[in-house]
This record gives C-alpha cells, sequence and structure tokens, in this order.
C-alpha cells in the first residue's frame, strides 16, 4: 500500500521511568502530539512492591504492569491532544530499553503475576541498569575465553552482567524454581509485542546484541552445560523462536489490544525494537559511518557498517541489528545523565539550592552557569565515569566512580563540569575504539534528552573536536519505532526510505572551538591514564571496594 495523506503511525517509547506515545503523520513524518505515563513503581531497588521483600545490591527490577498501563493511558491521550480518529492510524510500533528481560509461562503470563511468585524477586523484569549478574558475566566470559568461542569476538571480547544470558544464569543459581518455571526467557521489547498483537515473536536486535545469537545460531549447549548442567537448554527452550527482521509486520492488533489501546482491531504492529537502535530511523542517521548517541540516563552509541570488523569492549556487532543490509555496531556508558543527577541531587549546597530557587532555575543550570566560562583544565580535576560501571570499552559494573585533583578549594561546580567531561571522555574512548578497528566515525549525531543541553553539548563538540548534529526530534525512539510502525503497514518499502521521509537533524549544530579542544587532549591523557590504571589491571582497588560494600551489605 501507499500512504494516504491523513494517515498515521503511533510510537511508544519505553524508557527507564516512564513510556510515552507519539502520533506521527506518515506522509512526513510530523509530530501530532504525545502522551507520557510515569511508572507506578519506576525502578524497584530495594524492596518488592507489595511484599517488602529486600533485594540484593545492584538489582533494579520493574513491575510488567506499569508496561500495559503506559499503552492503556498514552495512546489515547496522544490521540486525543492530536484531534486524530483512532480509524487514522494504520500501524504501532514500540521500542524498550534493552537488555530489559523478563520471565514467563507459555502463554506470556510474567511469573512475578502468578501468586506464589509475587515474592520472588527473580519472578520479576530485570531492566537494563541490572547489574547483580557481573559475577555470571565473569564467568561467561571465561569459560568462552577459554574454550575459543568464536562469537566471543563480536561482542568487543565480554558480554555484559546486563545482557540475556548473564541474568539468565543469575536467575538459575539463586532461583532455581523460577528458573524451571520461566517456560519463555524474552525481552521486554518482544513481550510488549505479544501484548499488543497475541503472538510470540524474537526481533533480530534484541537477540543479537542483548542475547548471543550470530551466524544464525545461539551458544552450543555443551558450553551452556559447562556454566551450569541445568543450564544447557536456555537459548533453545526459553530464547529459541523465529527471529523476525526490523520493520517487519509482527502481526495484526488483537482484540484484547484494540480494547487496551482504543485502535482499530487488526492494524500492523511493527517487530519489536531496542530505543537506542530505533532511534537511528528517527534521526537519519541509518547510513553507514554516521555515530548516533542517544543521551540520557545513559548512552547508547550506534552505528551501521558495510563490512565486519572486530571491536574492542563494544556491546556487539549484529547483521541486520539496525537495519537489514548493514552490519549493525553498538557500544555504550551506563551512567551518563544518572551521574549528573546523582551529584546535583546529592552534592548540591544549601546556599546553592537557595540561589537556583531565588533564580527559578534547576540545579543542572545553576552548576553549569557557574562553571560555563571556566578555563578548560581551570579545576585541576579528571573524573573516571564509572558510577553505575563501565559499558564499553571494559564491559565491567564492577568499577566504581573516581574523581581525581580535589582540594580544599575546590567547588561543587567544578566536581560538576568534571563529571560531565568525564562522561565526554568516555565517548572519546569508544570512538578511539572503532577507529583503531577499522571502522570509522564519519560523523557524530546526538538524540535523547541531554541533546537540548547546550552546556553539555558544547564540552562534547569540544571534547571530540567534532561538529554534531542534532536529531530534530525530542522524542527520537517514539518517532523511530513510529516510523518502524510505517514499513510494517506497507506505507514505505524499508526502513532506509522511511527514515528520508520521516526522519530529520540538524547537521552542526554544535561546533568545536580548536583552542578548547586541544587543551582538552591534555585532560583526555590524564583520563586514559586512569582510565587503563583502574580499568586494565594497574590496580584492583575498585573491584576490592565494591567486593567489600557487597560483603558488608550482605551479611
Amino acid at each position: 500500500m501507499s500512504a494516504h495523506n491523513d494517515d498515521v503511525v503511533i510510537g511508544v517509547d519505553f524508557g527507564t521511568l516512564s513510556g510515552r506515545a507519539v502520533v506521527v503523520r506518515v506522509a512526513d513524518g510530523a509530530e501530532l502530539a504525545s502522551a507520557v505515563h510515569e511508572f507506578e513503581h519506576g525502578v524497584v531497588s530495594q524492596t518488592l512492591p507489595g511484599s517488602g521483600t529486600p533485594l540484593a545490591p545492584d538489582t533494579a527490577l520493574q513491575v510488567p504492569e506499569d508496561y500495559r498501563a503506559v499503552l492503556r493511558h498514552t495512546v489515547p491521550k496522544a490521540l486525543a491532544a492530536a484531534g486524530v480518529s483512532p480509524q487514522r492510524v494504520v500501524g504501532i510500533g514500540t521500542d524498550f530499553t534493552a537488555c530489559t528481560v523478563l520471565p514467563t509461562t507459555a502463554d506470556g503470563t510474567p511469573l512475578c503475576e502468578l501468586p506464589e511468585f509475587a515474592d520472588r524477586p527473580h519472578a520479576y523484569a530485570k531492566l537494563w541498569k541490572h547489574h547483580a549478574a557481573q559475577r555470571e558475566a565473569d564467568d561467561i566470559n571465561a569459560l568462552a575465553a577459554e574454550r575459543g568461542e568464536d562469537w566471543l569476538a563480536r561482542y568487543g571480547g565480554k558480554i555484559s552482567s546486563e545482557w540475556q544470558f548473564a541474568k539468565g544464569l543469575q536467575v538459575l543459581r539463586e532461583d532455581p524454581e523460577v528458573y524451571r518455571r520461566s517456560d519463555r526467557w524474552i525481552e521486554a521489547a518482544d513481550w510488549i509485542v505479544w501484548v499488543l498483537c497475541g503472538a510470540e515473536t524474537r526481533n533480530v536486535c534484541t537477540a543479537g546484541y542483548k542475547g548471543i545469537y550470530q551466524d544464525g545460531a545461539w551458544p552450543d549447549r555443551d558450553y551452556l552445560a559447562a556454566l551450569h548442567p541445568d543450564f544447557a537448554g536456555f537459548a533453545e527452550e526459553k530464547l529459541a523462536h523465529p527471529l523476525m527482521q526490523l520493520g517487519e509486520r509482527a502481526g495484526g492488533l488483537s482484540a484484547s489490544a484494540a480494547a487496551l489501546t482504543g485502535l482499530p482491531e487488526g492494524i500492523a504492529v511493527a517487530v519489536g525494537n531496542v530505543d537506542a537502535h530505533v532511534t537511528a530511523a528517527a534521526a537519519q542517521t541509518v547510513e553507514p559511518g554516521r555515530m548516533l548517541a542517544v543521551m540520557g540516563t545513559s548512552t547508547c552509541h550506534v552505528m551501521n557498517g558495510e563490512s565486519l570488523a572486530e571491536v574492542p569492549g563494544m556491546c556487539g556487532a549484529v547483521r541486520d541489528g539496525i537495519a537489514p543490509g548493514y552490519w549493525g555496531y553498538e557500544a555504550g556508558q551506563s551512567g551518563v545523565g544518572d551521574i549528573f543527577a546523582w551529584f546535583a541531587q546529592s552534592h548540591m549546597p544549601a546556599e546553592y539550592q537557595r540561589e537556583a530557587d531565588e533564580l527559578g532555575v534547576s540545579a543542572h543550570d545553576l552548576l553549569s552557569r557557574k562553571s560555563a566560562d571556566q578555563p578548560v583544565g581551570g579545576h585541576g580535576l579528571v573524573a573516571l565515569d564509572w558510577h553505575s560501571g563501565n559499558r564499553s570499552v571494559l564491559v565491567d559494573h564492577s568499577l566504581s566512580g573516581v574523581i581525581c585533583g580535589l582540594t580544599l578549594a575546590t567547588r561543587p561546580e567544578e566536581v560538576y563540569r568534571a563529571l560531565v567531561e568525564s562522561t565526554a571522555f568516555g565517548t572519546r574512548t569508544i570512538f578511539d575504539a572503532f577507529t583503531g578497528s577499522g571502522v570509522p566515525v564519519e560523523e557524530v549525531t546526538v538524540a535523547g534528552g541531554l541533546k537540548r543541553n547546550a552546556y553539555v553539548m558544547q564540552i562534547y563538540a569540544d571534547v571530540l573536536n567534532r561538529p554534531l548534529h542534532v536529531a530534530d526530534s525530542d522524542q527520537g525512539p517514539a518517532v523511530g519505532s513510529a516510523i518502524h510502525a510505517a514499513v510494517a503497514a506497507g506505507a514505505y518499502a524499508d526502513i532506509r526510505t522511511a527514515s528520508a521521509a520521516m526522519g530529520g537533524a540538524t547537521r552542526d549544530a554544535v561546533l568545536p572551538d580548536p583552542e578548547r579542544a586541544a587543551a582538552y587532549d591534555r585532560l583526555y591523557a590524564v583520563y586514559t591514564e586512569l582510565h587503563d590504571h583502574f580499568g586494565r589491571g594497574g590496580s584492583d582497588a575498585l573491584h576490592r571496594l565494591r567486593a567489600v560494600r557487597n560483603e558488608s551489605l550482605t551479611r
């Protein structure tokens, strides 16, 4: 079919704390309206809702009913705000944070919704920032290296504790009953599509990046059995399902989902996707060499390439993982906006807060203003951006943050600036890894909430010494999901064509200052020295501190 001028699609983005629906015109990608719904339970990290069961350190869970509530509330509200009849909607697409994964029964019921498992932490969805499976990730990596597993190189030499296999192995080790009762171990990106169309599907993106699916196969039974005898059938019993390409139609909207959302039964439901990867379509970064940095609480870096290369510390190289026909590369940082928020919330002096209130600005704005005019290096600080561990290039979530150079004269705004700079240095480290492996980063486009922060964007442009393009939409993942819905509905032949028609980015929106860029080279050299000292074996002090903390909290 071809798009009619009045056809619209719905994109729904499931984030860390909320979900957002956007109504998008198929013909040109115009955003007509949106609506947001906050998760009632947010991130569950201390105790389980209802039972009050205490949770172990580094746990981050979610409640699946919060996801259904997003569909129930946002889709009708967004349509009403747009003044659009549901009958004009031809498709719906969704994306999720990842790896956010949950155990279900064979019919898709989350285990946590069964009364007998309501007080069992491992029956809940594990959010992407659940880092309590680092021991399992270490074991997966050590065994794969020992056996010479071919797939390990596709992930930069290490599987993350955030991904499917580490989290699944943790469930088996710590709650074997939940593991046995889990007929499916499914990404929330695929589970929400199951809710929408009543059909179980799997997408190539999450299978490749968040699972370990390469060259048409999962890790073999012998390898999995060597991790744990009862883990041998993990892939074929709980993950295996025919994979679908991005942009394909997963099915038609079911009667129950039509009642939930107010949309017409039978409209196209797009195959599930990951928030960062789907944003490539919205930001027009589908072509090779165009790096997209989706910057929010964390940052995900995704880019297409025409050939396969092995990049140390990347999250994955997956055929068709961003758009069919290319090798999709992913890397990332586990903490970015989260780090800034942590400092502003916990280290803001009372007099600063009073000043911010008097000026009517946020803590972030005040700290940015106070440090914006400082010369590069004037604070004498360098920080390591590992407050949520390191996703790339070290792939180690037992690492923690470091600030060097503090004196009694150091001001809060100087520490804040050093933390912002540290995340930019982390991105530069990732870029250097790609370029050094023969995968050149030719352009950089920024999407996500932090693209609106001029202070952060200028520091990034100066540290990277590159112009930054900026995605036009403030709702990149949701718009990207809507673009995929348009392809699933048959309005466009493929994702590249739909991206060109419906996406958009402002080129050279932020330019580097040559003098500041040169000054940052000196600080980056110190960052790299500290990065390698604490992260590559020069000192295991951070690991020892983490072990002491965990032992003291679990006595």
